[in-house]
């Protein structure tokens, strides 16, 4: 991951580079801009600052909220991309992989109001696989929790639909994946092998695949997969492609799961 290139800023929604139904999905960042000399979150439509918003580390156990000018520090240290989580009450779910290269630079995050439509799914950090992972493999330095198995699994309430519009589930953070796009991106330094994506599954049918590392990555969900009332979520770890000896399940980490509806203009 540490090709990735987020010296900065974020604001909730630009860091995805495609949003797709049954397919790979190739999740980058994209650089805003440097504001001032210190760390800052804002709303990203009003650029008014947000105070007391919860900032945290949650691989370092580090958390910090902002002061009334919406400045918060990082007091610690970052030798390897980090997923850093910001939270607000009203607010969308934020997360952004950080490095040490952008961790000493000024953040501006600019976050979203939620809207009625908004369900948020989780807001924890998991780690899915094995535990068995290579020094080499992608975020590797990085891992600090416990796997909860090879896959994660979430059931949720859908109250009501956009009656002009589309819901989308939206993956606030995703590090450790090893497939060979990733490999090829120079997020992986694994060079004997590499693992298949992990596949995303919206009541028990697969809508999408994780090909790279990256931050608000968008995923389409068919409408006719919603159902009002119980709906179920499930991220399943991929596979090396290389070891038939056993099951060898790619170690990953996921933060910030919810859903968000857009209407069919702004989509697209």
């Amino acid at each position: 991951m540490n090709k990735f290139k987020k010296f900065v800023i974020t604001a909730f929604g630009f860091a995805l580079s495609s949003t797709i139904c049954f397919a790979a999905i190739n999740g980058n960042v994209e650089k805003n801009g440097i504001s001032g000399d210190y760390n800052q979150v804002i709303d990203s439509k009003t650029q008014t600052p947000i105070s007391q918003a919860d900032v945290s580390l949650p691989s370092k156990g580090y958390k910090t909220q902002t002061d009334d000018m919406g400045r918060f520090s990082l007091g610690a240290k970052i030798d390897a991309p980090t997923i850093m989580s910001v939270e607000k009450e009203g607010y969308k779910p934020f997360s952004l992989t950080i490095d040490g290269q952008s961790s000493g630079k000024p953040l501006v995050i600019g976050i979203e109001k939620t809207n009625p439509h908004d369900i948020i799914i989780d807001k924890d950090l998991y780690h899915i696989g094995d535990d068995n992972y290579s020094e080499r493999s992608a975020n590797a330095s990085d891992f600090r929790i416990k796997a909860i198995g090879p896959f994660y699994t979430k059931n949720f309430n859908i109250k009501k639909m956009p009656p002009d519009g589309e819901m989308y589930l939206i993956i606030g953070s995703v590090i450790g994946i090893d497939t060979k796009m990733a490999r090829d991106m120079g997020q992986s330094r694994v060079t004997t092998s590499f693992a298949a994506p992990p596949q995303i599954y919206f009541n028990g049918n697969m809508i999408a695949e994780l090909n790279l590392n990256g931050d608000n990555q968008q995923i389409k969900i068919p409408r006719s997969l919603i159902r009002i009332g119980q709906n179920q979520l499930t991220i399943k770890a991929g596979k090396n492609l290389f070891q038939t000896a056993y099951v060898d399940y790619d170690d990953i980490e996921i933060m910030n799961l919810f859903i968000e509806s857009k209407s069919k203009i702004a989509a697209e």
